[in-house]
């Protein structure tokens, strides 16, 4: 956890789900088997110190479709935190269909202050095949209501789903940052084991969203959105030791893949750089210093690719410091 943004998470996995669908096991991804109650929210928040500051967020499922009950128990729960500054704001996870003024109200009363919705494609034919059970204009209608009551918006969106393509990722990727968000997390596809994906994905029906594929297109999604000024909050699934372990059987899983799609972003700055080259040349490429891990790739990966693509003598990646993210490139004798 960072100073800046520590989180104390809950899962509550597929409560309030009226859908299962075909990508979904909440109780593998999350590692969490038994849905929260109110004891599972004093006994996470009672050991933090006063004026600890952190965020209490709700993961998974449908909070707002589970029974207003339970969502007062789990809410009420965390009130004593919120009072002392243990926790300093709460955010919960929905669908876009489970949002209603009633809801809103309730979630505004006990200090909520983020919402964010699980949109997945603004493409209907991927959602039906997904088997979502809503609509993208449920989404628009969700997230105009969301930030007209005052809360935080976050979106979740993921590629490569069934139906899907790059270009309609990237036309999801447009839909979602006209809708103005506080922020986004992309979620690559994993096809995770006792999923009606898995069976899909076994029969051929369902071709694998690799981790290549995913590198391609968030690598032309993350533009997208950094240059609408909407932060990227999280690109691929939170590592969990029942993901690593098997859960995932196929598709974009890997633990860093939020620093391989930026160092492919990179990489292709610098080939651009790289058409004033000529063969059998040595030369040096400048870049920031807070990029330079990704600018060389993991395993230098970059390095000897830019290398080899433009038979160059020699290619040294190198940091400096400053404000500026331009990158140089030298020629060296």
């Amino acid at each position: 956890m960072t100073p800046r943004r520590r989180i104390i998470p809950i899962f509550v996995p597929h409560a309030g789900c009226p859908n299962n669908c075909v990508f979904c096991n909440q109780k593998r991804i999350s590692g969490s088997l038994f849905p929260a109650c109110g004891k599972t929210v004093s006994d996470a928040v009672l050991p933090l110190e006063d004026g600890a500051g952190y965020e209490l967020a709700f993961y998974g499922g449908s909070f707002t479709a589970i029974p207003a009950a339970q969502q007062e128990e789990l809410l009420r729960a965390a009130q004593p935190a919120l009072k002392r500054g243990a926790i300093r704001a709460i955010r919960v996870s929905t669908r876009p269909d489970a949002v209603g003024g009633e809801a809103l109200d309730r979630l505004g009363s006990y200090g909520v202050e983020t919402i964010e919705l699980g949109a997945q494609s603004m493409c209907d034919d991927v959602l039906s095949a997904s088997g979502r059970g809503h609509t993208s204009a449920d989404t628009v209608r969700a997230a105009g209501m969301v930030k007209r009551c005052g809360f935080s918006l976050i979106l979740q969106m993921m590629t490569g789903l069934p139906g899907s393509s790059e270009e309609k990722d990237i036309y999801t990727a447009e839909r979602l940052s006209t809708l103005h968000p506080h922020g986004v997390r992309i979620y690559p596809t994993v096809v995770i084991r006792d999923t009606r994906l898995e069976e899909l994905w076994k029969s051929g029906e369902y071709k694998e969203h690799t981790v290549e594929d995913a590198i391609r297109v968030c690598s032309r999604i993350l533009p997208v959105f950094e240059k609408a000024g909407i932060q990227v909050i999280r690109l691929g699934l939170n590592p969990t030791e029942e993901l690593s372990g098997g859960a995932a059987a196929a598709g974009a899983y890997h633990p860093a893949l939020g620093e391989l799609v930026r160092s492919r972003i990179l990489r292709a700055k610098m080939e651009q750089l790289l058409q004033k080259s000529v063969p059998d040349t040595s030369v040096k490429i400048l870049v920031p210093e807070r990029m330079l891990s990704a600018a060389i790739g993991q395993h230098r990966e970059n390095v000897r690719y830019l290398k080899d693509r433009f038979s160059l003598r020699m290619l040294r990646i190198r940091g400096v410091t400053g404000e500026s993210d331009a990158i140089e490139l030298q020629i060296l004798p």
